[in-house]
């Protein structure tokens, strides 16, 4: 099966037109903003993985949803990030698209998906390196189950997310149910996307993508 029969079979893992495009863009921008990365080492997470949850984690019950408010930046304290979020669309193939380059600190949402803080799946997605140096989701792949990520958002209020689930997922057993799917109906969730695995130096990508999956569990002001 080629990438792209890949693409569209993955794409219809999830039912409506709209989810199986975006999940489908998703991957496919995965794979095309890696394709330059030869400066640095990247992290080495393994073509398939599932962090998972370790059965020591007590995770904390989840926060109703929030109203809809747009994200203004994205802070992970385990990672040391501080980063402003921008809204991203759709490029003419149907692919979501990502931060320029020449942004490597600055973090996508997809903007006509669900609100960080809102009920439903928000996904945010950012580069884990550019030609020359780490960027924005670099350590992403070390974010552990229960530690925190916050999205302070355009009403004032901080929605305030625990982490319960980390991925390496590889590229040819990509699922996009599993990486993308709402894990409980009624919760705000969180993705949080970049890539992972091993650097392909023949097809120049990365071999898997990292995602990691939260839920609210506070907010404040």
């Amino acid at each position: 099966m080629s990438d792209k029969e890949r693409s569209s079979a993955a794409g219809r893992l999830l039912t409506g037109v709209a989810w199986a495009v975006l999940l489908l863009g998703l991957w496919l921008w995965g794979r095309e903003v890696t394709d330059v990365r030869q400066g640095i080492s990247a992290p080495t997470t393994g073509d398939m993985a599932a962090v998972g949850r370790p059965p020591e984690v007590r995770l904390p019950p989840a926060k109703r949803p929030l109203g809809d408010a747009k994200p203004q930046r994205l802070d992970i304290p385990s990672m040391g990030v501080q980063a402003p979020v921008v809204a991203r669309g759709l490029d003419p193939q149907g692919a979501i698209d990502p931060p320029p380059f020449d942004q490597p600190g600055v973090v996508g949402w997809y903007g006509a998906g669900a609100k960080p803080g809102a009920a439903g799946t928000a996904l945010l997605v950012g580069h884990v390196d550019t030609e020359t140096r780490p960027a924005v989701f670099y350590k992403l792949s070390a974010v552990r189950p229960g530690q925190t990520v916050r999205v302070i958002r355009d009403d004032g209020t901080v929605a305030e997310f625990t982490v319960d689930d980390v991925r390496v997922l590889s590229r040819d057993q990509f699922d996009a149910q599993q990486a993308y799917g709402t894990r409980q109906s009624g919760r705000a969730e969180l993705r949080l996307i970049t890539c992972g695995g091993t650097f392909d130096a023949t097809s120049r990508t990365y071999t898997a993508n990292v995602i990691v999956s939260a839920y609210l569990t506070g907010s404040g002001l």
